[in-house]
């Protein structure tokens, strides 16, 4: 692995990680939604990278679109009438919520490859999906999604979320390290803009790193390197800074500025020059 294991450990396991660029439009965002990141305890640190709280007051109905990254979420919401805690497998489409009234939700958003202890099998196998954790994890999450969203206290959401999180006992697995330092350095370094790079990195053939990306992240390394450089380019249009887009495109990895315009686009909704004004 070439350090990747070695560097992962000295990370800070408490240092809440995440894309803030993800949330799309954040200017506008501000006025509607607030958004408080909460570290996990040390016993989950090696599964959980941080806890995400949501509040939110909007007097008319309010669409947030959120960029979905190479993890697993675990959150509290309504569902068919019952408060549940949904977990929301990585998705390859745009996340989009509409928010009314006055409310909030709490999540988990576990590392990559932090889930599988958890689900005990493929992460791959609930892509794309958004399922009641009690129907995967064998433990009734209705009483927590409850008191989450009954209460406006964040510490006691945490702590009900991360109670249910212990009940599960997790086992500690080796290659969720492994993973978790493969995506930091696509996340990390962004000269590194195809995922033949990324198993060379690892000492790997591309096959078997392909078939450990879906067994741990869901998505293959493609994907992953790939939505990296996406968020690369919403942290440049969110600058507030002229962005020279065939530069940044050259500087990403993509073949022209017509690449990056069909991905972005692909993943925004919008060319990245006019979300840029929009944002």
């Amino acid at each position: 692995m070439r350090g990747l294991e070695k560097r992962d450990r000295l990370v800070s396991m408490q240092t809440p990680r995440g894309s803030p660029d993800a949330i799309l439009r954040p200017t506008r965002a501000a006025h509607t939604i607030s958004v408080e990141r909460v570290p996990p305890s040390q016993a989950l640190a090696g599964f959980v990278d941080y806890h995400w709280y949501v509040g939110w007051r909007a007097a008319e109905p309010y669409r947030q679109q959120v960029v979905p990254q190479p993890r697993v979420h675990l959150a509290a919401e309504p569902m068919h009438g019952e408060a549940r805690l949904l977990v929301h497998g990585l998705s390859r489409e745009p996340f989009l919520r509409t928010l009314t009234g006055e409310s909030h939700t709490l999540g988990a958003a576990f590392h990559p490859g932090g889930f599988r202890p958890f689900l005990r099998r493929s992460v791959g196998s609930v892509a794309g999906s958004v399922v009641p954790a009690g129907e995967l994890l064998g433990l009734d999450d209705r009483p927590v999604a409850e008191q989450i969203l009954a209460t406006c206290d964040v510490p006691a959401m945490v702590a009900a979320l991360e109670g249910y999180l212990s009940a599960l006992d997790p086992a500690a697995d080796p290659v969720v390290e492994q993973v978790r330092a493969l995506v930091r350095e696509a996340e990390e370094d962004r000269g590194l803009n195809r995922a033949e790079d990324l198993a060379e990195r690892a000492s790997m053939s591309l096959r078997s790193l392909q078939r450990l990306f879906t067994e741990y992240v869901g998505a293959g390394p493609k994907w992953v390197v790939t939505r990296f450089r996406i968020l690369d380019a919403a942290a440049a249009a969110h600058g507030g800074e002229p962005v020279q887009w065939a530069a940044l495109a050259a500087d990403l990895g993509f073949t022209d500025q017509a690449h990056l315009t069909r991905a972005f686009t692909a993943v925004v909704g919008t060319p990245p020059a006019t979300y840029r004004r929009e944002a």
